[in-house]
Formats: structure tokens, C-alpha cells, sequence
């Protein structure tokens, strides 16, 4: 599906290029390779030489997309630290088997890209969460031309298609409960099962609104007023939880000085075992009954209630 997006993408933009590092097939480029021979660049079992080659055709004039898998893009931090987003260049990466892919082994999981870009200055992150919002949102990045921009997804095809609701600002939101209980985010794929798990918690009692923010870095800016109509905010990531996006939603929270209480659930290790995909989520508690015993959890040793009585901010001091 993004192969044959990224070639309508071509046919209408002649400034794309596409780059690799020895997967096309994997990747999806084959159909761009065949239709645009000089555009599409190969550069062999060298990330860290497809980032620097795409600052390169970016300061040509050009916007590179570097297709790779997610766990190989940590070769390249450097090249896409120092060489794209230093000169602000327009350049979209675009990482296959991130999060969790199981059978391939504990070196293919891409679990660390979420981390290791949140320290990346003027990055832009998009999560799609199923094929619809992965061509809108890879249209919106290769647009974007003075930043570099990730989108991210798992092995295999992005979800099934989940249509959003509505609209709170810049956010989709996929399930709206009443009362303003829990705010559930959920990043990329991990929508379908926390849509579940909303529907296990309200079977509890507890109301859950569940959100997608699309692009998770930057965060949304209103989001500190939509966590703070809630009792708890919980993020569920398919990286891992030290330095991911939920990290990133109580960092920003805490700068607001909103007090709502923030509950990441992702990967805790890094090298998860030999498994399917399935098992290491269930191990991570991605599952959604273990998503929802977590949110019910955190409720009742946080001892809030799933109405909250008010905006939870700290007031700013009195001038003496």
C-alpha cells in the first residue's frame, strides 16, 4: 500500500525520490524502482550512507523518502541528527516493522525509534493507525520540506481502517465516554486494541475516551487541556515505555502544570525473546484485557475518581 502511494506521490511531485538500503521488495519500492529507474536509489547494507545521501538530494532540491525497517534506523541516529534535522532538511523516513514484529528475532524488533527521535530537535513522528491515515499522513509529510519527518509501522499491513468520531483539536478522537474518566492515547496500530480495552473498562465502570494524536512528536498543543479534563491519562506504544511517547505526554504535562496522572504501557525490554508478535505484546501487557487492568489499576492507587471535579493544575505562584 505505500509503494504503490508513494509512486502517485511521484507522479504528481517529480522532486520525490525514493532511497533504500538493500530491502526494495521488503519495503515496498519495487513499483517505484520500476517506474522511476533515476529516482530510486539502492545504497546497499548502509543506513548511515541513505540518510546522508538523502540530506544531500535534499539540499538539491529534492525530497528523499528512506524506506527502512525500523530497528535498522539506529545505524543512522547520527546521519539523522546531525545531517537532516541540524539544516532543517525535508526528508521523510518512512520505518517498516516497527514496534513489535515477533518471528524475526530479537534484533529485528523495531522498539527503539519512538525513544531514540524524541531527542531529535524539529523532528516531525506520524503514527498511522490504519491504511487511510497512513496516505494522508505520508502526502502531509512529503509536503513538509524544512523538517524532517518519520512515519512508523508494524510488520505486515497498518491495521483495519478506524474511523474517527471527531475531532478535539488537532486529535481524532476514536471513542468518546461520558464524564471524562480516562484518556486513553493510542499511538499508531495499538488504536484497535485500545478500543477494546475502553470497552473492558467501561464493562468496570470506569469511562474511557480513547484518542489518537496521529503525529506524536510534537504533541498536539492543546493536549494539556484535554488531559485536563480527565482523571487519568494512559498511552499505549508498541516501543518501548523508557524515553516513548507516554514519557513524552508526562513530561509536557508536568511543563503545563497539569497534575492528571499519566500511565504509560509499552515494551519494558528492549530484547524481548524468540516469539510471535502476539506473545511479546501479551508479555508487554499490550493485550487489551491487560491494558484495561492496568487503567483500573492505576485508578484505584491513585485513589481518583472517574469524574473529576475540575481542571487538576497547579495555580501560579502570588507575586510578593
Amino acid at each position: 500500500m505505500f509503494g504503490r502511494e508513494l509512486v502517485e506521490l511521484a507522479d504528481a511531485h517529480p522532486d520525490v525520490v525514493a532511497i533504500t538500503a538493500a530491502m526494495p521488495g521488503s519495503v515496498g519500492l519495487n513499483d517505484f524502482a520500476a517506474r522511476y529507474p533515476a529516482r530510486f536509489f539502492d545504497v546497499g547494507i548502509a543506513e548511515q550512507h541513505a540518510v546522508a545521501s538523502a540530506a544531500g538530494m535534499a539540499m538539491a532540491g529534492l525530497h528523499p523518502v528512506i524506506a527502512l525497517y525500523g530497528t535498522f534506523l539506529n545505524r543512522a541516529l547520527d546521519q539523522v541528527l546531525m545531517d537532516l534535522a541540524l539544516h532543517r532538511l525535508g526528508a521523510t523516513l518512512v520505518l517498516d516493522r516497527s514496534g513489535v514484529t515477533g518471528d524475526d528475532g530479537p534484533g529485528h524488533n523495531g522498539l527503539w525509534d519512538l525513544a531514540m527521535l524524541q531527542a531529535v530537535p524539529g523532528l516531525r513522528i506520524g503514527a498511522p493507525r490504519d491504511a487511510r491515515t497512513l496516505r494522508r499522513q505520508l502526502r502531509q509529510a512529503v509536503s513538509i520540506n524544512d523538517a524532517p519527518t518519520v512515519l512508523r509501522y508494524p510488520r505486515g499491513m497498518v491495521g483495519p481502517a478506524i474511523p474517527a468520531l471527531g475531532r478535539a483539536g488537532v486529535v481524532d478522537v476514536l471513542r468518546e465516554a461520558p464524564g471524562g474518566g480516562v484518556l486513553l492515547v493510542a499511538v499508531g496500530t495499538t488504536a484497535s486494541v485500545a478500543l477494546e480495552a475502553a470497552e473492558l473498562c467501561a464493562e468496570q465502570g470506569v469511562e474511557v475516551t480513547v484518542v489518537d494524536p496521529l503525529w506524536v512528536k510534537p504533541l498536539p498543543g492543546d493536549r494539556p487541556a484535554l488531559a485536563a479534563e480527565h482523571a487519568l491519562v494512559a498511552t499505549v506504544e508498541d516501543g518501548l515505555r523508557a524515553g516513548g511517547v507516554g514519557i513524552a505526554v508526562a513530561q509536557g504535562l508536568q511543563e503545563a502544570g497539569i497534575r492528571t496522572p499519566v500511565r504509560a504501557v509499552g515494551v519494558a525490554d528492549g530484547f524481548p525473546r524468540q516469539a510471535s508478535r502476539a506473545e511479546i505484546l501479551a508479555e508487554a501487557g499490550l493485550t487489551a484485557q491487560a491494558i484495561a487492568y492496568t487503567v483500573t489499576q492505576t485508578l484505584a492507587r491513585a485513589a481518583v475518581t472517574a469524574v473529576p471535579t475540575g481542571p487538576r493544575t497547579i495555580p501560579a505562584p502570588k507575586r510578593q
